[in-house]
This record gives C-alpha cells, structure tokens and sequence, in this order.
C-alpha cells in the first residue's frame, strides 16, 4: 500500500505541476478573451432561467432529449456541489491555507467561459444512441468537430473520464460521508459503506431520467438548507468578516506561518490546492459535466451553455466561498483537522453539535447526488468505449457492468484512508481533463461564433440530434 501511495502521489505531483495550472487558468482566460467575457454578461439571465426552472416555468420547453433543462442543470449541479463544497473546500484551507480559497475564486471566474464552451459544443455534437439515450460529451465533440484522425483523444478522455468516476464521484463521496458520520453519530464505517451501496444502486439502476427526478428534488433545497446555516455563523461572527476576506487575500501571494495544529503553507501550496479543489468542486475543464447537460431538451446549444455558467457560481463563488468563510472565522483551522469533520468542527464551533448535524446532512445529501450523476458520467464514457457499431444488448450490458461496479467502489470508498483517496481523484482528474482542454484550445473560434451569432446576432442556432448506427 505504501508503494501504491508513493507512486500515486508522485503522479500527483506531476499531473498538478505548474504546466497544469497554468494551462487550466489559461485556457479559461483564453475561451474569456474568445467569448468576450459574456460568462459575466450571461450570469444574471442564467439565473433568472434557474428559478423560473425551479418554479416549474421552464419544464417541457422542447421535446429533443432526454430530460428537462433544469433536470440537465440540477444533474450537473448534483455533480458540483458535492462534498467537494464540504470536505474538497477543508482540505484546500488545511494543505494550503486561507489563500487556497482566492484561488479557487480565479478558478471559478475564468471556468466559467470553460464550462460554457464545452457544454455549447456538446449539445452542438450530441447524438441519439441506438438504445434510444442521448450520447453527448467531449469524446462526441472531439470526433464529430475534430474527425478521426483525433478520434485518440476522445478515448483518452472516455477512459480517464470512466475511470475517474469511481474516484471524484463515488470513492471520495463515500469516503467523506462515512468520515463526518462517524465523527458526528459514531457510526461504524461499515455501516455507512453498506447501507450507500444499496441507496446508490435502487437510483442508478433507473437511468438518467430517474437520476434527473432525484436531483431535480435534492439539489435547490439542499443548497438552501447548507448556505443559511452557513450565513447564521457568519453573521453571528460578522466583525471577524474583514480580516477572514484580508486573510484570504494575503495569503493567496503569502506563504503562512503554521500555529496550533495547521503546519503553514508555501503560496505555491495555496496555488496549488485552489486550483485543484476548484476543480474538484466545479468540474470546469474536466468536460465530465457536458456529458449530462448534453441530455437537455434545449435544442439551443449557447442557451444551455448558460446553465452552466450559474452551475459555477453557486458552487464555488456561493456555497465553497462559505464553507471557507466558516472555517477562517471560527479558527478551526488550527484543530489540524482536514475534510468533512474540519467542516463539522468549524460549523459546531458556533451551532454546537446542531452544527456536526448539518454538517453531516450536507454531506449525504451533496455526496448521495453526486454520486448519482458521476455514475452516469462514467457509464456514458465507458459506452462510448464499447464503440459506434455495437448492439443495444451490448450497450446495456456495458452499463450494467459498469453500475455494479459503481456500487462496489461507493461501499469501498467508506473504508479507504482519506489520503489515498484525495491523491487518486487529484490524480485522475488531472487526467481527465488534459484531452477536454487541449479540444476546447483547438476549437476555440467556433465557440466564440456561436457565442456571437446568439448573443449578439440573435441567431438561435438549433442543433440537430443525428442517430448512431
């Protein structure tokens, strides 16, 4: 185990060097150059269609897809805000300190015209599969805009991307879940991996349609429930308010000292951390997301780009932004604690152990749907592994495989240490999103064309749904 984790770490430490951040920030500051910055501009609208989904106003809009829009921005939501909101946010501040948290801001401001771009190109390039689903993603954009020759690269992403999601979407949800529920109820570990393999297999088992059902109940009310308990301690400590965001700030370009139970942390660390929880929390440049957005019955593929800009601001600028708060403002940092029950700790500083209860609902409700929709992820990809002529019979039994699979690892992820888990998912992700990135670079004009053609032109470009095989 020991080797494992040292050759792990290592890949670690490579795939989240100095090239990859700078080639994530970068290609977000590239497609923001390319877009002219309408991630900003398109906010507010995307929000307005966000609550007028949440009222049920949007429901039925067109009857291309497989599920309603807000069900396809409730889905990818389910995938984002997730424990990485919780545990990704904790572990960021404790390996990097307060400046991790400014980090993760820049991450999410220029991911926001990323995730836009990439999920515009999947609905541009989605496809009805032969077993009547809607196959759509970066693996589709990469061979239908890019051709065969770069078809290598969308098996990169499909292979990462299914392997992946055993660990950012299942192993560490479990993990961080079986964690907060035994520093809070003393539950057994086993318990809790146990009884999440059987919820996660009742849900998947039913596709996307029942998986956009679920989110569609859990995500706005879970985002609720977590934020105003987050609110309370912060305007119960409102005058620590100014130094905590003063803290963040000096810290993201100063290296800080180590007291109490925190060891301290270099601004590369911070650097570091933010960018790669930021990712972890909002998936903008793992192109996992597009794979569900892709499944929307919009047939307007730079409409439902905007669902996924408001998809990265309640995850990162809204619901990490105070989980980090909490833990600057409470001092929990200097327990020396890390993941969900640094959260636990910080939020039952103030609420007492109402606090610990929150803390570990959030957890299950952000870790259940994540779960839910990463299953889907890693199904989609390792269909299109099973390749364009296969039958319907081969198609579901590459999914069912892959389902029962899924279901193992959610019951293993509850046992394993919390370091080998948080390497691995770093690890992968990282992976995952090099062939997303390196397609977004290449086919950066023709995003800013249809951002131009809709936001300025008004030309609503409607995207066909072509049938495999």
């Amino acid at each position: 185990m020991e080797a494992i984790m040292a050759a792990l770490t290592a890949f670690d430490d490579f795939v989240w060097g100095p090239p990859m951040m700078v080639v994530l920030v970068g290609t977000g500051l590239y497609l923001t150059i390319r877009i002219a910055g309408r991630q900003f501009k398109a906010l507010g609208p995307g929000l307005k269609l966000f609550f007028r989904g949440w009222t049920g106003k949007e429901k039925g809009e067109a009857d291309k897809g497989d599920i309603p829009p807000f069900q396809s921005l409730t889905a990818a939501l389910a995938a984002t805000v997730g424990n990485g909101n919780i545990a990704g946010v904790a572990t960021a501040i404790a390996a990097g300190g307060p400046g991790a948290l400014f980090w993760m801001w820049i991450t999410a401001l220029v991911g926001m015209a990323t995730k836009y771009s990439a999920v515009t190109l999947a609905v541009k390039t989605r496809a009805v599969d032969k077993d009547g689903t809607v196959l759509g993603g970066p693996f589709r954009t990469i061979t239908t805009l890019l051709g065969e020759k770069w078809r290598w690269l969308a098996i990169l992403f499909a292979a990462f991307a299914a392997i992946a999601a055993f660990g950012i979407g299942n192993a560490v949800q479990t993990n961080s879940m079986a964690l907060v529920l035994n520093e809070v109820f003393e539950i057994p570990f086993i318990a809790t991996g146990i009884t999440l393999a059987i919820l996660v297999a009742l849900v998947i088992v039913g596709g996307i349609k029942r998986i956009g059902i679920v989110t569609e109940k859990l995500v706005p009310w879970m985002c609720v429930f977590y934020v105003v308990a987050a609110l309370i301690i912060i305007f119960a400590n409102i005058k620590l308010l100014p130094w905590a965001v003063g803290e963040i700030f000096k810290y993201a370009f100063t290296a800080r000292a180590g007291f109490g139970g925190f060891a301290g942390a270099t601004v590369m660390m911070a650097m570091r951390f933010g960018v790669a929880r930021g990712i972890f929390s909002n998936e903008a440049g793992l192109g996992s997301a597009p794979i569900v957005h892709s499944t929307t019955r919009i047939p307007i593929p730079s409409r439902q780009g905007t669902f996924a800009i408001v998809e990265v601001f309640i995850d990162t600028i809204i619901v990490c932004t105070m989980t980090g708060l909490v833990i600057i403002m409470t001092g929990a940092l200097a327990t020396g604690l890390t993941s969900t029950a640094l959260t636990a700790n910080a939020f039952s500083m103030v609420l007492g152990r109402a606090g610990g209860v929150i803390v570990a609902l959030g957890s299950l409700l952000f870790g259940y749907s994540t779960i839910l929709t990463w299953y889907y992820y890693g199904s989609q990809s390792a269909r299109y592994l099973g390749g364009y002529g296969i039958s319907v019979k081969a198609i579901k039994r590459i999914k069912w495989w892959y389902a029962w699979g899924f279901v193992i690892f959610a019951f293993l992820g509850a046992m394993w240490k919390v370091g080998f888990v948080w390497v691995l998912t770093d690890a992968l992700n990282g992976a995952m999103a090099i062939p997303n990135l390196v397609s977004l670079l290449v086919l950066g004009g023709l995003v800013a064309k249809a951002t131009k053609d809709y936001f300025i032109g008004h030309k609503e470009e409607y995207a066909g749904l072509e049938k495999i095989g």
